[in-house]
């Protein structure tokens, strides 16, 4: 919290989110029903969190730059000055980039470089991206110019500042990033607002970026030496995305130890390799923070109490979810690690150092450091899935389901339950498995063999979004048969897993007789989503981690 001052009182999300209706992002119609406080975030090069991100990104906190980082941002600019006045040669403020890094500008063309620099980079393709994931990325870039060292003008800063404080969020094409001398296509369309150029969202309008400029008060900076580069280059789009990432798989993943205790509660599990001692002997804490989750969704409950019959060791899918919910748990901690790293470091190129009168060119751009982790979060979310899955298939087995009617449904013949809700879920988990080839190793060079070994980060962030879009639907079908399952069943449930019932069933009738499922499955698919479940049963039972 020490990123913060001024306090302001608790606002409905709602609020917040309206005026962007209608604009390309999921995330900006979907969002968890979470109660935050919102403040201003004060930035300062350090501290930025991944809650920060999406507080600013999703909520539209306000931030505002710190004295000191303002301090630094004018030291490190004169600095610059001085090196331009004395024509001493600093790549992409006199010289131009990659390949024509050894062409030296003079000074008539130092003016205009900047200017065809974001011309030439703003190439990318596709789809508008979701504002959230364009403001989290310029949330990013502000945090690494507050450090001082990248040498662009406090005006070029502080226009991202009042962007993101009045609502001018910068359209940005999803495809064109290798994720190497940052994320260059996707970064330039938001630097063109710098010239009052590209396209801009305001209050819920596409328009010119000068038109939502002056609609939003906010002057024109222009763009002067270095000012152009300085904006590009760093890896801010694909780290805003990871950050987004992890946050919503963390409450996917607790979403996923509730459908698991559901379904062990219905298939009348063996509660005992949940442990605590169990997993503490090994060590992990993933899989300690799993059992303890899932013991705490089935406590208050016939299975966990042993009032119910239950086989001595039971089916992986049933005795180790843990050690797999687990895994992806740990997984996820190191990937924000990293994430929360680059958010606080100075991702450009060249770096200067103010103090020592210094300034470096070299790769701090390159996003290795934030793909790899990322590739393995991606991952870990197909294989979650996949061991939901598993359960929804003992589920409807009547050969592994210890006593449920096959299929779910009473009409076994005349009716065929949720036997096609597993080809659904089956046809997700096929797309995750494609999705999750790790992007970090495809390089393909670029820029006549300059760039000849690149992230593709972005390939990594956009294709986990894809990943976790199907695993809210197979979460869902999971969740959909675990409820429909209780209801064949006699006995006290769980406190936490009760609730999770009541809450599905407010969204999905139990099936007492065929009928189309696919507004169901995407009803399930929604409520996962909006974490109504996890907020419900985190009321009864307290936080599952």
């Amino acid at each position: 919290m020490g990123n913060r001052h001024s306090q302001r009182p608790k606002h409905d999300y709602r609020s917040r989110v309206k005026k962007f209706a209608g604009l390309p992002t999921y995330q900006l119609t979907n969002l968890p029903t979470f109660n935050l406080t919102f403040m201003t975030l004060i930035i300062k090069g350090a501290g930025l969190t991944i809650e920060d991100v999406v507080r600013v990104a999703r909520y539209n906190e306000k931030v505002e730059l710190d004295a000191a980082a303002i301090e630094r941002i004018h030291k490190c600019r004169a600095m610059l000055e001085r090196k331009i006045q004395a024509h001493e040669i600093m790549y992409g403020v006199n010289t131009g980039i990659g390949e024509f890094s050894e062409m030296v500008l003079n000074d008539d063309q130092v003016k205009d470089f900047q200017k065809y620099l974001i011309y030439n980079h703003a190439a990318g393709i596709g789809d508008p991206m979701p504002l959230d994931w364009v403001r989290g990325a310029m949330l990013g870039r502000i945090n690494v110019h507050a450090h001082g060292n990248s040498g662009s003008r406090l005006e070029i800063t502080q226009t991202l500042v009042d962007m993101l404080n009045k609502g001018v969020t910068p359209m940005v094409c999803q495809k064109g990033s290798v994720g190497a001398c940052g994320d260059l296509a996707p970064m330039s369309q938001i630097a063109l607002l710098m010239m009052g150029e590209g396209q801009a969202y305001y209050q819920g309008k596409l328009m010119p970026g000068n038109e939502a400029l002056d609609a939003a008060g906010i002057p024109v900076p222009g763009l002067q030496a270095r000012d152009g580069l300085a904006t590009i280059n760093g890896s801010n789009v694909l780290t805003a995305m990871s950050a987004l990432f992890l946050f919503d798989a963390n409450n996917w993943l607790k979403q996923a130890e509730i459908a698991a205790s559901m379904s062990l509660e219905a298939m009348k599990a063996n509660m005992r390799p949940y442990s605590p001692k169990l997993h503490e002997i090994r060590g992990f804490k993933g899989a300690v923070r799993s059992a303890a989750a899932i013991l705490k969704c089935v406590m208050g409950g016939d299975l966990v109490e042993g009032k119910v019959k239950c086989k001595v060791q039971d089916a992986y899918s049933m005795r180790s979810t843990p050690q797999v919910i687990g895994a992806a748990h740990d997984a996820l901690a190191y990937a924000r690690s990293q994430v929360e790293i680059e958010l606080n470091g100075v991702g450009d190129n060249p770096i200067f150092f103010p103090d020592e009168n210094l300034q470096l060119s070299g790769a701090n751009f390159q996003g290795s450091p934030v793909s790899v982790p990322m590739d393995m979060a991606g991952y870990v979310i197909t294989m979650v899935s996949v061991m939901s899955e598993r359960r929804m298939n003992r589920l409807n087995n009547p050969a592994l389901s210890v006593g449920l009617p096959a299929f779910l449904t009473k009409g076994a013949g005349m009716f065929s339950g949720l036997m096609l809700s597993q080809y659904t879920a089956d046809m997700q988990i096929v797309e995750q498995r494609i999705l999750s080839a790790p992007a970090s190793i495809q390089s393909i060079p670029a820029a006549a063999d300059q760039e000849d070994f690149v992230s593709m980060g972005m390939n990594t962030a956009l294709k986990n979004f894809q990943i976790l879009d199907n695993a809210y639907g197979i979460l869902g079908i999971e969740l959909m048969a675990a409820a429909q399952a209780l209801d064949f069943r006699e006995y006290t449930f769980g406190k936490g897993v009760s609730k999770a019932k009541e809450v599905i069933r407010k969204h999905v009738a139990f099936l007492e007789v065929d009928r189309p499922l696919y507004p169901d499955h995407n009803a399930m698919k929604e409520l996962v989503k909006s974490c109504e479940i996890l907020n419900e049963v985190e009321k009864l039972v307290g936080r599952l981690e």
